[in-house]
């Protein structure tokens, strides 16, 4: 992949309005506490958004706090994570948990590195913890931004290359800048979910379609 194409930038003030105006009511979109926010990017590693809901619910009514969940029997987290799948995610959790409350008194800490070290969380789940969280200017990336941005500055390049990936990582890294980090993480990736789908996207909804490669190209169908 070639430099990223900062200079094309979007409106990004379009973007955040589009997302205050059409975004979908989440429950973790409706609190700054991380450890909510935590949780609810676990589930969706995995998990559709409406799936999801009720175990979200169900496992925050059960565990309120970090400090509940550390002092919880495993076999407890695991239960209500049943039907979830993909159950390394609730030991992790737990694990980090443990830590959480021995290292950082019971408060995930406000550090993307810090996050990273904590069991089960990767780039992309501190990043949105971090922005999200504690308002720190880490663009996350996942396959809606990548959707998003190949889109938009008309990358045809194989987006499963790393190369690729860590170029899409600096163009957003650049978009972010100066904006609400929670806010743009948000509202990039609501709009790969909701508009710029993988087929047959609404971009006649879409904020960002004037200055689109893909969309003034006709080429949505074949990028990414």
């Amino acid at each position: 992949m070639s430099d990223p194409i900062v200079e094309y930038a979007p409106n990004i003030p379009d973007l955040l309005q589009w997302y205050h105006r059409e975004h979908r009511p989440m429950p973790w979109r409706e609190t700054e506490n991380p450890y909510y926010i935590w949780i609810s990017e676990i589930m969706l590693q995995q998990t559709r958004v409406d799936q999801a809901l009720p175990y979200f619910e169900r496992f925050i009514h059960a565990f309120p706090t970090v400090e509940s969940l550390a002092r919880a029997d495993q076999q407890e987290v695991l239960m209500l994570w049943e039907g979830l799948g993909y159950y390394s995610r609730a030991r992790n959790i737990h694990k980090a948990a443990k830590q959480i409350l021995s290292e950082c008194e019971g408060s995930l800490p406000p550090d993307y590195e810090a996050l990273r070290s904590l069991p089960g969380i990767g780039p992309y789940t501190a990043a949105a913890i971090a922005s999200i969280a504690f308002k720190l200017e880490h663009a996350v990336m996942d396959g809606n931004v990548i959707r998003v941005v190949s889109r938009y500055i008309g990358l045809e390049e194989d987006t499963r290359k790393n190369a690729t990936r860590s170029g899409i990582q600096k163009v957003v890294d650049e978009w972010i800048i100066g904006h609400p980090p929670d806010d743009f993480n948000q509202a990039i990736m609501e709009l790969g979910a909701t508009v710029c789908t993988p087929h047959k996207p609404a971009c006649e909804h879409c904020p960002l379609s004037a200055q689109c490669v893909a969309f003034t190209q006709s080429k949505t169908e074949r990028i990414p």
